[in-house]
């Protein structure tokens, strides 16, 4: 620990004012010192980091880190700030920042001492400590723990009823009628150094004041420990604080479960704990599953109901489009290699001719079709998934097949979705006996769910919704001229509002839902390529921005250009967001500017695509293709003409400014994305 921070590396005057500006100052002591070989390399992981979920703290304190190539050994740089930094914590900006760096491969020792660091950041003697030191020797040795082994040493209890998983973990046997209430609890972060231990120490004083028996399993970057089983088995309770999968979560089957994001354990450890006692006491359960992800889960106890449908509807969009995307692809094929009377040729099964073209074609077309009958249950099954975990699949597949039986298509899916994880929660909401909590995720939950979203959906809701889904069929097939362009100039500013986010996801479900059956209307069709034109524009305009005026933009963000040629071809809108994030003003309107222009041309020109992704790959399947490179072409203009204007205006940026999150390559958040996000 003595390498690891230094006078060197302290600023008890920190001057920043914005996150980006105080990870640069401590990080070019960092450089100085032969920590760090590359700045801006190593701003962009911290920033790409920051990204993932903002790293303030309630109390004053922000916590950058990351792992980073740039990174020769794990180093600690600390701050002060007197104005205080918005690390985006909900009390407000942080005074105390520590930026944490750690090789790409660092030891499991390094790591744990850096682990260490984030549970004393929840000692308030040591963050008193750290305010009221005069000079920077004094506050790195406080932070080696020079200063403060003395006083820890001294507040922890001799035996204390939490601990962690990073040792030998245990629980008292029972000793008395009138033991104490047992909690488990996992606590994970994408980075696994600060928020993890962090979130461990949180929950563990919380525990110790609360008077139950809480061990943590901490899985970190310095590796874990499984929790022992049998340790598992004497628990009352589950406590899910976590960022990333847990791994091995079916451990924990069967018992009263809380799931929240890391920062809930950090925050607010006492509730989480209340809560779990509550479902304990009422008898609740949750059943096993595969690991979530935060998109996944239904969020934490303190968001609001929007926020949580949106990850539920989501959830299911995200597991649906691979199925649009392979069903629609395959179906394309089939038409551009059998013709576009393939849909009337008999099943492969009873004829299929090898040395025909014909054959082929039509047998791309049938596996298509296959595919996309899956797009409806998919949808709802994981919608309910979302929403309960694996106890919401087979209501929601059953609900989302019966919505093809009647006809009720994406509008009754999507009904039938959140209709089963309702049902879902209310069942586990029910006390009932020990005895029966071991079939209860099997046969019962899935039994009772099951039958009562068939009722509704047959008889209660199917009707209705096939009616409105109906309607809004006819009223796309009626779309012709203004409207229909007025039309396209809104798909486009939705397709560029969010580059992959939530308004972006449902322009993109508009279009899909309209080609997912074997015969798309002409209408849909169109929508459909105006929505993939529109998506294609923002990387491309930036590409090509930063090759006509690259003085405008940093020797990062020149390089990402160059990516973004690939990406934007690639309809992947992704290209865009490192440009978007580092100067969202100027960029997200140009980029809507530029999408309303391709989506109107596209409708008024009447291209068509029956292919729900590809980008310029997918152009020899696309109806009045050359006009629709026309579209798109304009909207990269327009967008590139009004970026480099914006930016023109202001004063230009030097060459080392804005090592934010634009800097960070592309490939790392690309792949942080989901493929859907790429629409």
């Amino acid at each position: 620990m003595s390498e690891m921070i230094t006078a060197d590396l302290v600023d008890l005057d920190l001057s920043a004012d914005t996150k980006e500006a105080a990870a640069r100052a401590l990080a070019e002591r960092m450089v100085t010192l032969g920590r760090v070989t590359d700045l801006d390399g190593f701003l962009a992981d911290v920033a790409a980091r920051e990204a993932q979920m903002p790293t303030g703290l309630d109390g004053g304190i922000g916590i950058p880190h990351c792992r980073s190539e740039h990174v020769t050994e794990p180093t600690l740089a600390f701050g002060r700030s007197a104005a205080g930094v918005d690390f985006g914590a909900p009390d407000g900006p942080a005074d105390l920042i520590f930026l944490i760096a750690a090789p790409a491969g660092a030891d499991d020792a390094h790591l744990t001492i850096l682990s260490s660091l984030a549970r004393h950041l929840m000692n308030a003697e040591f963050t008193t400590a750290l305010r009221s030191v005069d000079d920077a020797a004094t506050a790195a040795a406080l932070i080696r723990g020079d200063e403060v082994a003395e006083s820890t040493e001294s507040t922890e209890p001799a035996a204390p009823a939490a601990s962690s998983a990073s040792g030998e973990t245990s629980v008292s046997p029972d000793t008395s009628e009138e033991r104490p209430f047992r909690i488990v609890a996992v606590t994970s972060c994408p980075t696994g150094i600060a928020h993890t231990y962090m979130a461990a120490e949180s929950l563990e004083n919380a525990g110790r004041d609360s008077g139950v028996e809480l061990v943590v399993e901490t899985q970190g970057s310095a590796g874990f420990t499984r929790l022992d089983p049998a340790v598992i088995a004497a628990a009352d309770g589950v406590i899910f604080a976590h960022d990333v999968p847990v791994r091995d979560k079916d451990r924990f089957a069967g018992k009263p479960t809380i799931d929240v994001g890391v920062k809930a354990g950090i925050n607010r450890p006492a509730e989480l704990i209340s809560e779990v006692r509550g479902k304990a006491e009422r008898g609740e359960i949750s059943a096993g599953s595969a690991p979530g992800t935060p998109v996944e889960r239904g969020g934490e106890s303190g968001e609001g109901y929007g926020s949580k449908l949106r990850k539920w509807l989501m959830s299911g969009v995200s597991y649906m489009v691979p199925f649009v995307a392979a069903g629609g692809l395959l179906i394309a094929l089939g038409f551009a290699i059998g013709g576009y009377e393939v849909d009337k040729a008999p099943s492969v099964m009873d004829h299929f001719m090898w040395l025909q073209t014909d054959s082929w074609g039509a047998l791309f077309f049938q596996i298509g079709g296959v595919a996309f009958d899956f797009l409806v249950p998919v949808l709802a099954g994981y919608i309910a998934y979302g929403m309960a975990d694996r106890p919401g699949l087979v209501p929601g597949f059953v609900g989302g097949a019966i919505s093809l039986t009647i006809n009720a298509g994406f509008l009754g899916g999507l009904a039938a979705g959140l209709i089963a994880g309702a049902v879902v929660i209310a069942i586990q909401k029910v006390r009932i006996p020990t005895a029966l909590r071991g079939i209860m995720p099997v046969v019962v939950i899935p039994l009772i769910s099951a039958a009562i979203v068939g009722f509704l959906m047959f008889v209660v809701i199917g009707k209705p919704i096939a009616s409105a889904q109906k309607g809004m069929t006819d009223w796309l097939n009626g779309l012709t001229g203004t409207n229909a362009i007025l039309l396209g100039t809104l798909l486009g500013l939705m397709m560029c509002f969010d580059l992959g986010g939530p308004v972006n996801k449902v322009a993109y479900t508009f279009a899909t839902a309209g080609i997912a059956v074997s015969s798309p209307s002409d209408s849909a069709m169109k929508i459909m390529a105006a929505v993939m034109a529109a998506g294609m524009v923002p990387p491309l305009a930036m590409a090509l921005a930063t090759t006509v005026r690259g003085k405008l933009f940093t020797q990062t963000e020149r390089e990402n250009g160059k990516a973004a040629w690939v990406l934007g071809a690639s309809f992947i809108s992704e290209g865009a967001i490192p440009f978007a994030a580092a100067d969202p003003l100027r960029v997200i309107p140009s980029s809507m500017v530029g999408g309303a222009v391709t989506g109107a041309l596209s409708m008024a020109f009447g291209a068509t695509l029956r292919a729900p992704h590809g980008g310029i790959f997918v152009v020899p399947l696309i109806g009045n293709p050359f006009l629709y490179l026309v579209a798109i072409a304009a909207g990269v203009c327009v967008t590139t003409a009004l970026v480099v204007i914006l930016k023109g205006m202001r004063k230009q940026a030097p060459e080392g400014a804005g090592a934010g999150v634009a800097d960070a390559p592309i490939s790392a958040r690309t792949e942080r994305k989901e493929p859907v996000a790429a629409a």
